[in-house]
């Protein structure tokens, strides 16, 4: 697997660096791609990222809500390993970026 990087070049909306893919190269999922991952500057603590996983909106009595479409199956830490790889992921890409300036 491996992550693509797009960089949110508009700043719109605030605190949000870029999205993630998941790039599938063996196994089952080879050939597919999983989007929707977004990359966000956290309001509080300088430096401090936090990623979000693709989820679905929808309402409720007016009220929106969203349906997280990658959960884990027992174990509430799964999502954990991904989004530390997409950090890292976004890091590296920065570092490159910064580089090639």
């Amino acid at each position: 697997m491996t992550i693509k990087i797009t960089p949110n070049d508009r700043g719109n909306p605030s605190g949000k660096l870029g999205d993630a893919e998941l790039h599938f190269s063996e196994g089952p999922l080879e050939g597919l791609k999983l989007i929707g991952f977004g990359i966000w500057e956290q309001r509080r603590g300088a430096g401090r990222r936090n990623v979000t996983f693709p989820a679905r909106q929808y309402a409720v009595n007016g009220e929106r809500r969203s349906f997280a479409l990658l959960r884990p199956i027992v174990d509430t830490s799964a999502q954990q390993k991904i989004r530390e790889l997409i950090l890292d992921a976004y890091a590296e890409w920065e570092a490159q970026t910064a580089v090639q300036s």
